[in-house]
């Protein structure tokens, strides 16, 4: 179940995203007044919040903001390295999209696994392979 942090100071936004994401699929997700964007899940927030977190913030990747879409509002974001933007205005099915993405982004515990092997899962016996054995059953060619 993946994880989505919600630090988003309208109340009644906030109350009507986290009842979509309910609906939508399996998500926990926690209302926070303390963003922790080094937690390995999702965090959509506003520019209320935004404003309040230290630069630069550790994967900005899994930050959906939710912003007017004014100059310098955007120029802080694109600062912060945030790559997922999206209205007030925006209907839901909208931010959600851009959650599921932004899901995408969170590396899965199985993930370093599966990067050092083929399967993730160990075999149970592993076949040899050397060189010899090729050589011993090695065909003569005719040549001209």
């Amino acid at each position: 179940m993946q994880t989505v942090q919600l630090a988003i100071a309208d109340s009644a936004y906030r109350a009507a995203l986290r009842e979509a994401l309910a609906r939508s699929g399996p998500w926990h997700v926690e209302t926070v007044e303390t963003p922790r964007p080094g937690e390995r899940c999702v965090l959509v927030m506003d520019e209320v919040f935004l404003s309040r977190i230290a630069l630069p913030f550790p994967y900005p990747e899994r930050v959906v903001l939710v912003t007017r879409m004014d100059s310098a509002k955007l120029s802080h974001a694109w600062d912060a390295g945030i790559v997922s933007l999206v209205s007030p205005d925006d209907s839901p099915s909208t931010v959600l999209l851009a959650i599921m993405a932004a899901a995408l982004r969170v590396p899965k515990p199985q993930a370093t696994a599966a990067l050092r092997a083929i399967s993730p899962n160990r075999p149970d016996c592993a076949a040899p392979i050397c060189p010899e054995a090729h050589l011993a059953g090695a065909k003569r060619h005719k040549t001209q």
